[in-house]
């Protein structure tokens, strides 16, 4: 299919409505889109922090979270083409922390895990499509329960032990969204003998020019960052001083810092068949299409339950539609409401950070804000008005 022609002023004049408007709802908001060229679109509005009024810029730095799962894929993908990683092999080969791991059978009357060996290892497959059967304790019950009776620390807490959680199932038999993709860097740390963030600076940030993206904040970023902001039960938004701790771990699954400008680069080398709008190739042509393809089979994304109110609601895109996973993004498996099409890939980040990669049309966006809990009515609203708002433009 043939790429739209896309008349900037029409889109932004379209945006700009929607980002304009953002704040009436969330603290402050970066958005842009791209094409496989360049940047389209890129606005900030609002503030970086409602306590000082400190203004959003286009160049502000938010903590990513699950936005960081796609670029662990890569880096897992190009050890795939490299032939040093085998993803149906067992990922304790590579990890061998993962040949301990054992599935919790639930709890019993006195209150303590009960734990048995898996059917089968896990694979590094497993890992990426989210079936190796590591969970969350913001998204799972049983793992709040480790965490709350246990003292199983939080996953945000970038330390080694709050890797170390069973299974809630045998590997492959479910779709669980979590910890799966911080496994996977580990693997990536196995099998290159180097930090995760050292991987990707050295093979994904610089070749892209993803200059402010980083598991640590630096001098010419710590500046910028934008502050969180919880949701009280009344609608109003509270700053707070979250922020992620220096990692014991580099977490593959939620630990990068980035900007908008820099997520929109990695945008494009997806929109350009696994290469920079310069032709830096990061991945091969026909890896990106083996990695955006379904590679669940018959399972599907399910909704995620807010089991920790204040990290998280009940989330769900596009309810009632199928949806499936590649690596390392979900498919709609239909066309969106919004006018995305069928196989389009797409992901989130836990502070309401939203992305689309739409390779049939040759555009995708990204909107970053920092709010907890995550599928915030205002920002996922927001979000989902910029994406319409988008494909209305570009259909004109």
């Amino acid at each position: 299919m043939t790429a739209p022609q896309i008349d900037r002023s029409t889109l932004a004049s379209a945006l700009d409505t929607v980002v304009d408007d953002a704040p009436r709802s969330v603290p402050g908001v970066v958005a842009g889109v791209t094409d496989k060229d360049d940047t389209l679109y890129l606005k900030a509005s609002g503030y970086r922090d409602v306590g000082t009024k400190t203004e959003m810029t286009t160049d502000s730095v938010f903590a990513i979270f699950s936005t960081t799962k796609a670029l662990t894929g890569v880096a897992a993908l190009q050890l795939r083409e490299e032939g040093v990683l085998d993803f149906d092999a067992p990922a304790k080969e590579y990890v061998p922390a993962l040949g301990d791991v054992q599935v919790l059978d639930g709890f019993d009357d006195s209150g303590q895990p009960v734990l048995r060996a898996p059917k089968s290892d896990v694979t590094t497959k497993q890992l990426l499509l989210h079936t190796a059967g590591f969970g969350y304790d913001f998204f799972n019950e049983q793992y709040n329960r480790l965490a709350t009776e246990h003292g199983q620390p939080s996953i945000v807490t970038s330390s080694r032990k709050a890797l170390q959680t069973p299974l809630l199932f045998d590997p492959g038999t479910q779709w669980e969204y979590g910890s799966n993709i911080d496994w996977a860097g580990q693997v990536v740390e196995g099998i290159t003998g180097k930090r995760l963030g050292e991987v990707m600076r050295e093979r994904i940030l610089q070749p892209l020019g993803m200059n402010d993206t980083a598991f640590t904040l630096s001098d010419t970023t710590r500046d910028r960052v934008a502050t969180m902001h919880q949701r009280e039960a009344d609608g109003s938004l509270t700053p707070t001083d979250f922020a992620l701790p220096d990692p014991e771990v580099d977490m593959g699954g939620h630990g990068l810092y980035s900007t908008v400008g820099d997520y929109l680069s990695f945008i494009r080398m997806w929109l350009n068949n696994g290469s920079s709008a310069s032709g830096q190739q990061i991945l091969r042509p026909d890896t990106v299409d083996f990695a955006v393809q379904n590679h669940l089979g018959d399972l599907k994304v399910k909704m995620l339950p807010g089991v920790i109110p204040t990290l998280s609601n009940d989330a769900e895109f596009f309810p009632g539609m199928p949806k499936s996973w590649s690596y390392t993004f979900m498919i709609n498996d239909e066309d969106a409401p919004t006018g995305r099409p069928a196989g389009s890939i797409a992901w989130a980040g836990l502070a309401n950070l939203y992305y689309w990669i739409d390779r049939r049309n040759g555009i995708g966006g990204y909107w970053a804000t920092q709010i907890f809990p995550f599928a915030d009515a205002g920002s996922v609203g927001g979000y989902l008005d910029f994406e319409k708002a988008t494909y209305d433009a570009v259909r004109g």
